[in-house]
């Protein structure tokens, strides 16, 4: 009878040591579950990744956004590992930027695709430009290409007929002769005081309150558009990242792209199924 209370001892201890055991293991298998991303995003952009936050926490993911307010830091911040991922690119942007920096970023999704709009503080008409008016364009080399090709979209400039990135010094024909000027990209719509019309990006426009409807000349969309739409980024080692893919999947709904209706007031249209 004595044996037998001490097997009997011995067999409750084994069931509560593998039960603790247990216990222990699933709560770390929770916490592992619970991920944490890092994503660089630039100004007015969060409106739109605030909702996507709340349905990635419901699947253990903790989306941590970081606003930027240029075009130059989020990349090197996805190098160093300050960031896990970022959205504020489009894939014309990625390439001349790996190319120029030796980098090594990709694309893991389609966001949207937003056209470049001239604003003018004086004119309502893009055909009232002056001769030798000032003119400010976006001065990183992807946005300096694509704000030169608006202009000449809009007849005012012709430019070299070449495939490569577009200067100012590629400009052929100038007959306005206007005075064209490089500004950093988030410089654009303040310096409309001190010009007569500027090429601004969508995003740095919504931050500077510019009504869309203003604008006195957009960007043609066409086939020619596709390196223009904007990107979901990280390094090609984290790739196939099955996490990063999850937060691409929650961007990529119908609920996303009717906010970026909302937030841009139409001016943005979601990218990954839009047909060119």
């Amino acid at each position: 009878m004595k044996k037998l209370n001490k097997l009997t001892k011995v067999l409750l201890l084994a069931i509560s040591f593998f039960s603790i055991f247990a216990l222990v293991g699933c709560g770390q298998q929770k916490d592992s579950a619970n991920k944490t991303v890092k994503i660089g995003i630039y100004g007015s952009d969060d409106r739109v990744w605030k909702p996507i936050v709340s349905k990635l926490k419901k699947q253990g993911i903790t989306l941590k956004i970081v606003e930027f307010n240029d075009y130059n830091t989020p990349n090197k911040a996805l190098e160093s590992g300050e960031l896990d991922i970022n959205a504020f690119q489009n894939y014309h942007f990625m390439n001349d930027w790996n190319k120029a920096n030796k980098g090594d970023i990709v694309s893991i999704g389609d966001t949207y695709i937003a056209p470049l709009r001239v604003y003018s503080k004086s004119l309502k008409n893009i055909s009232e430009l002056k001769d030798g008016s000032k003119v400010a364009i976006p001065s990183d080399s992807t946005n300096e290409d694509r704000g030169l090709r608006v202009l000449q979209q809009a007849g005012l400039i012709k430019l070299k007929d070449k495939s490569s990135l577009l200067t100012t010094k590629d400009v052929t024909d100038n007959p306005k002769k206007l005075k064209i000027t490089p500004l950093d990209a988030a410089q654009t719509a303040h310096s409309l005081t001190d010009v007569a019309i500027a090429v601004v990006n969508n995003d740095v426009a919504q931050d500077a309150k510019l009504e869309p409807s203003s604008a006195i000349y957009k960007e043609k969309i066409t086939k020619e558009s596709k390196p223009y739409v904007n990107i979901v980024a990280t390094t090609k080692k984290n790739k196939d990242n099955k996490t990063y893919k999850k937060v691409v999947k929650a961007y990529q709904t119908e609920a996303t792209a009717k906010k970026i209706k909302e937030v841009y007031n139409g001016s943005t249209y979601a990218a990954w199924n839009y047909k060119f």
